[in-house]
């Protein structure tokens, strides 16, 4: 939508994924000079932290989508703030810390807006998942613990992926329900997929 996006990212395969799919990657130090809105997907722990809310700008919002909240290092932030202001707009706090910049408002200090407290945004601040992805969800579940009741001799006591087959079936009931056609391998395609000895 016209947004440029910028990842912030540990793992080298990811980040070379990234660069390789278009977006901009930076360490979080950089980034945090420059961006307008953060948003964390990472399941760790103080993936934005104190020394990034003083580089970021005035007016900077912040959000997480990847775990509890611990994502955004709120204790570190909330030390850091001269004012709190609770709900400035429906699931946005606003945090005043110190900057050497005066704001639009003529005070001297930055603003720092918190969305949904720092919890999973899409929850905290919604009305939680859509009903079009939680339906693909429960009936994962529910087929894959028909296969296992109906398979429980066959298994240990561990975690196992869900079967493709199951995973297949979902998604071409979902395709079917929302009205989009696919295409199907011919049986002169699946065998060349299936073999090697022809080609590089």
């Amino acid at each position: 939508m016209g947004a440029k996006v910028i990842v912030a990212e540990v793992d080298e395969i990811k980040a070379l994924e990234a660069v390789m799919d278009g977006f901009e990657v930076l360490p979080m130090a950089t980034a945090a000079r420059i961006g307008d809105l953060f948003c964390t997907l990472t399941g760790d722990i103080n993936v934005i932290d104190g020394k990034h809310f003083r580089l970021m700008k005035d007016g900077a919002m912040v959000c997480n989508s990847g775990h509890f909240d611990v994502e955004i290092n709120l204790p570190a932030l909330k030390k850091m703030a001269r004012r709190i202001n609770k709900n400035v707009r429906n699931y946005v706090d606003e945090y005043i810390i110190d900057g050497r910049r005066q704001t639009a408002d003529g005070r001297k200090g930055k603003s720092i807006y918190v969305l949904g407290e720092g919890r999973l945004i899409n929850l905290a601040a919604a009305e939680g998942h859509p009903a079009s992805v939680m339906d693909m969800s429960f009936s994962t579940q529910a087929l894959a613990a028909e296969y296992v009741a109906r398979n429980r001799k066959q298994f240990d006591n561990k975690v196992y992926n869900v079967p493709e087959s199951i995973e297949n079936k979902v998604a071409g009931l979902k395709l079917k329900s929302m009205g989009v056609d696919i295409d199907k391998l011919t049986p002169a395609q699946k065998k060349y997929l299936e073999s090697w000895e022809v080609g590089t």
